[in-house]
């Protein structure tokens, strides 16, 4: 089978770790495939060389005619079997390149449950009839985008993403010091909230909850400079350390004691599920597909509620070495079950293969 997956961009994100990790697993399954972005630079990249990358260089608006002549003659040279779209931009971009231009099969997968404004979600809706497939994430994206009317309740289905559990898997090793170690991961937009987390740290450090705890934040983007600012006014600067991209997540998770993720808005927050892979406790806000993922694991906050999310860190850090240890094994087997690449690679197998 040849396999096209387009993708707004291949930036350090979840949504581009799992297309890149499907393109992996397909391609070692003796199907053709290739993968096709919008714009940006490649951060995120298949493992797996024949698997090829090839950029459509639409950068602005005016770029619009030339990247869809590139897209139109790359369907005409490869012919795929099926296109398999992802993110709101690659996703209204294929279908409108699908008029006049052969596809036997287009699937269009979201990974939010907030996938822009009005303007978007008018453009998903009157583009519904030009794709086969849509689905989102997790169920609390799927119901959001039905409720903003982009979709209905007939033309978009869940489909989880997975993961590769044989690179997140728990490998604790003993401590060199008595610190606590709290990780986040994430790029620093808006959605992911870390002033939410920033206030959180403030108020554990005015109650002297933190004397030894240190929050280590894997991740950058455009508002670092206002996240450094924000940091030093709420007077937390020795408490946190910003480690810049990272690619050696699995290992992070590893060395820490817990996890936080302060988002405001996911689809399904794929460090999540890493973060349980590697039996780590997760310390989530109920953004997006949180909930679907932690189960009966971990602790769940409220979104933008710092006083909720340092209750729920305090009440983590309360925690024996025992009951962590029984979370880390539950959290395992949950997302064994549920959240595993080979999973998901059946369950898209078995989509691109359906008549």
């Amino acid at each position: 089978m040849k396999i096209l997956y387009v993708i707004t961009g291949l930036g350090l994100g979840g949504a581009e770790k799992v297309v890149c990790d499907l393109a992996d697993q397909m391609s070692t399954l003796g199907h053709q495939v290739k993968i096709a972005y919008l714009t940006g630079k490649v951060v995120v990249c298949p493992r797996n060389i024949n698997v090829d990358i090839i950029p459509l260089d639409l950068n602005n608006f005016y770029g619009l005619y030339l990247a869809s002549k590139k897209y139109k003659k790359l369907i005409q040279d490869f012919q795929p079997d099926v296109v398999h779209a992802h993110m709101v931009h690659a996703n209204i971009f294929s279908r409108i390149n699908r008029i006049g231009c052969a596809i036997p099969k287009l699937i269009c997968t979201a990974h939010s449950s907030n996938e822009g404004g009005r303007l978007r979600m008018i453009a998903y809706r009157l583009t519904n009839f030009l794709s086969d497939f849509n689905s989102n994430v997790s169920q609390e994206a799927t119901e959001s985008l039905v409720n903003k009317g982009a979709f209905n309740k007939n033309n978009l289905t869940t489909v989880y993403n997975g993961i590769d559990l044989s690179k997140f898997k728990s490998f604790k090793t003993v401590k060199k010091n008595d610190e606590i170690m709290v990780l986040s991961v994430g790029r620093f937009n808006e959605q992911k909230d870390y002033p939410n987390l920033f206030r959180a740290i403030k108020i554990l450090k005015d109650n002297s909850l933190i004397e030894k705890v240190k929050f280590y934040i894997a991740g950058d983007g455009d508002l670092r400079p206002y996240l450094e600012k924000t940091i030093k006014d709420f007077g937390i600067n020795n408490n946190i350390i910003l480690l810049g991209k990272r690619s050696d997540i699995a290992d992070l998770l590893n060395q820490a004691d817990f996890f936080v993720l302060s988002s405001r808005q996911e689809g399904l927050p794929t460090v999540l599920i890493e973060a349980m892979a590697c039996e780590t406790f997760v310390v989530a806000t109920d953004c997006g597909g949180s909930a679907e993922i932690l189960g009966e694991t971990g602790v769940l906050v409220p979104i933008e509620n710092s006083e909720a999310l340092a209750k729920g860190l305090e009440q983590a850090m309360k925690l024996t070495e025992d009951q962590i240890r029984k979370n880390g094994k539950l959290a395992r087997k949950r997302v064994e079950a549920l959240f595993s690449l080979e999973a998901s690679v059946n369950k898209w197998l078995a989509l691109y293969e359906a008549k």
